[in-house]
C-alpha cells in the first residue's frame, strides 16, 4: 500500500476510534449522577468549592468513562492498524494477548476500586482529629481516583508482558524463578514511581498484587511449557 492509502486507513480508523469515544462518553454522562453516587461511596459525601467545579469534573469523568467503555475498539483499531506490518507468528500472538490485555486491564480497576480503596480510604481518614476534619472536594477527589485506579490496571498486564516475551524466547519459567528475589525490588520501586500518592500503604497495595501476578505468570509460563 503506498503512503497516501496508510494515511488515509490511519485517518478512518482514528475517525472510527473517537466516534466511538464520543458515543461512550455521550453515554456515559446521561448517567453521570448515578456514576457519581456509586463513585464516591468510598469516600462519603463530597463538596465542590468553585462553581465551575462539577461542571468541569462531569465532563473530565465521562470522558475517562466513555475511554474505558470504547477501549475495546480503540484498541481493536489500534491493532488492526499495525497488524499487517507483523510477521504472521506474531500476528497470531497477538489475536491471543490483545483481548486478554483488555480484559486483564478491567480487571485491575475492578480490583483497585473493590478491595484496595475502601481500605484506603479507611487508612487515610484514621489521620482526622477533632482539628482536622475532612473535607473532599470533588474536583480532587476525581483525580485522585483516577490516579489511584490507573496503576492497578497497568500492573494486571504483567502476566501478558511475561507471556509475550515468552512467546519470543526472551524469558521462561525457570529464569522468572530465578529473578525471582530481584523482582521482590523492583516491584516495590516500581510502585514508588507510579503510585498517586507516597505514604507506603498505597504502595504496598500496588507491589502485592505486582508479586502475586510474578508468581501467576510463572505457573503460566510453566504450563505453557508443559502444553507445547
Amino acid at each position: 500500500m503506498p503512503v497516501e492509502g496508510h494515511v488515509q486507513e490511519l485517518r478512518k480508523r482514528i475517525i472510527r476510534a473517537v466516534l466511538w469515544w464520543g458515543i461512550a462518553s455521550g453515554g456515559a454522562y446521561y448517567y453521570i449522577e448515578d456514576i457519581v453516587r456509586w463513585l464516591t461511596k468510598p469516600a462519603g459525601k463530597v463538596y465542590f468549592l468553585t462553581p465551575t467545579e462539577v461542571f468541569f469534573a462531569y465532563l473530565k469523568l465521562s470522558l475517562w468513562l466513555g475511554f474505558l467503555i470504547a477501549l475495546p475498539v480503540l484498541v481493536y483499531e489500534g491493532w488492526a492498524f499495525f497488524a499487517p506490518a507483523f510477521e504472521p507468528n506474531l500476528r497470531k500472538i497477538g489475536r491471543r494477548l490483545v483481548p486478554g490485555g483488555v480484559a486483564l486491564f478491567y480487571i485491575g480497576l475492578a480490583f483497585g476500586y473493590i478491595l484496595v480503596l475502601p481500605t484506603a480510604m479507611t487508612f487515610f481518614l484514621s489521620f482526622s482529629t477533632p482539628q482536622l476534619a475532612p473535607l473532599f472536594s470533588f474536583g480532587a477527589y476525581l483525580s485522585f481516583l483516577i490516579m489511584f485506579l490507573l496503576p492497578f490496571g497497568i500492573v494486571f498486564e504483567l502476566p501478558l508482558i511475561f507471556f509475550f516475551l515468552s512467546c519470543l524466547g526472551i524469558v521462561s519459567a525457570s529464569t522468572l524463578r530465578h529473578k525471582r528475589k530481584y523482582f521482590i525490588v523492583f516491584s516495590f520501586i516500581f510502585a514508588g514511581i507510579i503510585s498517586p500518592t507516597t505514604d507506603i500503604f498505597t504502595q504496598t497495595m500496588i507491589a502485592i498484587p505486582m508479586l502475586i501476578l510474578y508468581e501467576v505468570s510463572i505457573w503460566l509460563l510453566a504450563w505453557q511449557n508443559k502444553k507445547t
